[in-house]
């Protein structure tokens, strides 16, 4: 409420009570409707602004947690994705090696059934061979024991071959046809391959040669049993050594059937475990997305409702000020040319100015009473000056100096009380206003400090991560260092020994061949050490089968070793390039949140600026609003104990006192309103 309306109401009191209750005329009716009505507006501006600007803050804070809330969904829906193409990539790697797995792993059972079965084709042709052997080393033995004990029964039946000497030992009872039978075999066995090797001819010897010689018989039938332990000891050997051999490669492939099942299922673990990793983003990533679609919308939505009702507000703001502008132009209208048509139409029915000097002499004692009552000097003076206006003039002057003195002092009085009153109402709302601001930027502060604190400690989170991914990465990397040192040093050593172990069976090999060939040909011109030189190609055999076992289990070793390190340097190159994801992401989230810090920290510095001004403005208010000697409400019993006195100085002097009064009156308002 402006100075000049408030000074309208303030001199409207006192016109009204001069007249002591008598009708408001309509002029000044008018006057204070419009003064009721302009008040009436300005509190709805105030109210108005009041809204408008708790709705502007609201604006501002929606629209920064929706910037923020978007900014954040838009990154963590980049990581989301960036998580989906690695979990897809290495679902890829995975799938392809459980396949290769799966075929390494039919390969290999197959192996190991092909061996199984051909193992066992071999158990059953030793086994029949080592029975047949077994039994012509038994029909040799007796063979030869029964010939060496009946020599006189053959010489004596004079047999002149080796038919007939088995005839006369079946016809004796000393053999049995069957073992006639297979003797005879036997003999024509050895015949025949000697006749292979050019040797001449036992099938049938000449008489001559058993004649008298049954040592010659036994002899014969002791080759063919020493020939027969030889090839039951080389069967049994060959026998040995093929289970050797199958054992060694049955354990292999088991081995590599059981190490591709543990991968295998390490491998399907992972696959479970990142096609879980991946689902999960996936629906991270549809309510992300969905999330920020909303949040785009909604930041949309309230840029548009902010807007509309900024423009509404500006258009109820201009549409207020010209209705108050009218009001103002109508009031200054009527204050302006109505007073003279108003007090001639509407004035009070004049009385005679001659008054009583007991009248104006007891309106001068009321006032020095007034004074010493309310210890007001001002008074005092004015009760002297009327005394002094009464003593000096009789009649109208007298009595209109003494009414105008008391006019004036109301005047005066009226002034003061409306000017401390708008210092009061200006006090008051610059200190209520300021409290505001004060709890405003406090709260603003707090607020900034408590999204500092929070994004300071995602950062620092961020970046232990980081640090710790680093650390992991650089560990990764010295035990794949590690890894290709063992690897190369391993290869380096099969390389060696796999050269060694060929060379040792090559030379094997070269030495098995001459000696067989030398011990084989028995055309030799000195009594050769056949015997030995079998043990000795014997043992040469079995060194040749443990070198060439030797070989195939560090050739199996070595290529275990290297899928193991080609396994593990895949899982390590997908392992880095995870955790240096990872480190990408998380950096780049640590680098914007310590931006977004700086800002609010800046943001923050902005605000401890204003609300320093703010504590300076009402450090200022404080001093000179908060009353120390005299407050505002003693200020104002005062005045209107002073003002009431002089109201009942004047009712003292009689009632045309209310019609000059009101006069004046109306000339104030005229006044203050130009």
């Amino acid at each position: 409420m402006t100075c000049a309306l408030l000074l309208t109401a303030l001199l409207s009191s006192v016109a009204l009570f001069a007249v002591q209750a008598s009708e408001a005329t309509p002029i000044t009716k008018v006057v204070q409707l419009l003064a009721d009505l302009e008040s009436k507006i300005i509190g709805e501006g105030e109210a108005a602004q009041k809204t408008y600007t708790e709705f502007a803050e609201f604006c501002e804070e929606q629209s920064h947690n929706l910037a923020f809330s978007i900014k954040t969904a838009q990154r963590e829906k980049a990581s989301l994705e960036a998580t989906i193409t690695e979990e897809s990539a290495l679902i890829g790697s995975l799938e392809e090696k459980i396949e290769e797995l799966g075929a390494e792993i039919k390969t290999d059972e197959a192996d190991l059934k092909a061996a199984t079965d051909i193992r066992g084709h071999e158990s059953s042709v030793f086994a029949a061979e080592e029975k047949e052997l077994m039994e012509t080393v038994d029909t040799l033995a007796r063979a030869v024991g029964i010939l060496e004990k009946h020599a006189s029964l053959l010489q004596a039946k004079n047999a002149g071959n080796f038919a007939q000497a088995l005839e006369v030992m079946v016809q004796a009872s000393a053999l049995s046809s069957a073992d006639g039978t297979q003797l005879t075999a036997l003999l024509q066995n050895a015949q025949s391959e000697k006749d292979t090797d050019g040797n001449g001819d036992v099938g049938a010897p000449a008489a001559a040669v058993y004649e008298g010689h049954s040592g010659d018989i036994v002899a014969t039938l002791q080759g063919l049993l020493e020939k027969a332990e030889d090839q039951l000891a080389s069967s049994r050997k060959t026998e040995t050594t093929n289970v050797h051999n199958f054992e060694l490669m049955k354990q292999a492939l088991e081995d590599e059937i059981k190490n591709g099942k543990k991968d295998m299922s390490k491998s399907k673990k992972s696959l479970a475990e990142s096609s879980d990793k991946k689902a999960a983003a996936e629906g991270d990533l549809a309510q992300t997305e969905k999330q920020l679609k909303a949040d785009t919308a909604a930041s949309a939505d309230l840029h548009q409702d902010c807007m509309a009702k900024a423009q509404a507000y500006e258009a109820e703001t201009k549409s207020r000020g010209e209705e108050l502008k009218a009001l103002g132009v109508a009031k200054k209208a009527i204050n302006d040319n109505t007073v003279g048509a108003a007090g001639l139409s509407y004035g009070l029915t004049q009385v005679s100015f001659l008054q009583t000097s007991s009248s104006a002499f007891a309106a001068v004692h009321f006032l020095r009473e007034l004074a010493k009552s309310q210890h007001a000097p001002a008074l005092a003076q004015l009760a002297a000056r009327m005394d002094s206006a009464m003593q000096s003039r009789t009649g109208d002057d007298a009595f209109g100096k003494v009414k105008g003195l008391i006019a004036d002092m109301i005047e005066k009085l009226e002034a003061e009380a409306e000017a401390d009153a708008t210092h009061k109402a200006f006090c008051d709302k610059e200190l209520s206003e300021t409290h505001v601001k004060q709890a405003d930027k406090n709260a603003e502060i707090e607020k900034l400090t408590t999204k500092i604190d929070g994004m300071a400690a995602r950062s620092s989170q961020l970046k232990g991560e980081v640090a710790a991914l680093e650390k992991a990465l650089a560990e990764l990397a010295r035990a794949q260092l590690e890894m290709d040192k063992l690897r190369n040093e391993e290869n380096s050593e099969y390389v060696s020994a796999k050269a060694d172990m060929e060379q040792g069976i090559e030379g094997v090999k070269i030495a098995l061949k001459v000696l067989r060939d030398y011990y084989s040909n028995n055309d030799k011109a000195h009594a050769s050490a056949d015997g030995a030189g079998t043990g000795i190609i014997g043992l040469l055999e079995v060194c040749e089968s443990d070198f060439v076992t030797g070989l195939a289990e560090r050739t199996a070793t070595e290529e275990a070793a290297a899928a193991s390190y080609d396994k593990e340097t895949k899982e390590n190159e997908i392992e880095k390039t995870t955790k240096q994801q990872d480190v990408k992401y998380k950096t780049q989230e640590a680098t914007d949140l310590d931006k977004a810090i700086s800002e609010a920290s800046s943001d923050r510095e902005g605000v401890h600026t204003e609300l320093a001004a703010v504590m300076e403005y009402l450090s200022e208010l404080e001093k000179e609003c908060i009353e120390k000697a005299e407050t505002y409400e003693e200020r104002k019993g005062r005045f209107e104990a002073e003002l009431a006195g002089l109201r009942q100085a004047l009712k003292i002097l009689g009632g045309e006192s209310a019609s000059f009064i009101q006069k004046r009156s109306l000339r104030a308002v005229h006044h203050h309103s130009m």
